[in-house]
């Protein structure tokens, strides 16, 4: 007799020329207790405080402040236009470097704490 469902296929991966992606995602888990330990296994990306600050990051930081900084002279000081925006250069200026050395300074001491409490256990 023949049969009549037809057997489900999985999804063939990669592209045509053969490549297969190694970034795939973990398949679904089976029940409930399997996500449940999965979920506690902890497999979750590293918090951003884990990574060393960067000088893009400070820039980007500072520059928002500069605009604020900028917005606020203009609103509520009603400075004139070029010397706010001048005023908020130097700050501009200012804010780049010290939230890089800040950064920096905190990862620093936390990467410290996190040497000393690994060597202690």
């Amino acid at each position: 007799m023949a049969q009549t469902k037809k057997k489900r296929r999985r999804k063939r991966r990669g592209t045509q020329g053969g490549r297969v992606d190694a970034n795939r995602r973990p398949p679904r888990p089976r029940n409930r207790a399997e996500a449940k330990a999965r979920a506690r296994s902890g497999t979750k990306r590293a918090p951003r405080t884990d990574k060393p600050p960067t000088w893009r990051s400070s820039a980007i930081r500072g520059a928002v402040a500069a605009a604020i900084f900028a917005v606020l002279l203009l609103v509520i000081f009603k400075r004139p236009i070029g010397g706010a925006l001048g005023l908020s250069a130097l700050m501009l200026v200012f804010y780049i470097p010290a939230g890089y050395y800040i950064d920096l300074y905190t990862w620093r001491r936390r990467e410290r704490s996190k040497m000393r409490s690994s060597n202690k256990q």
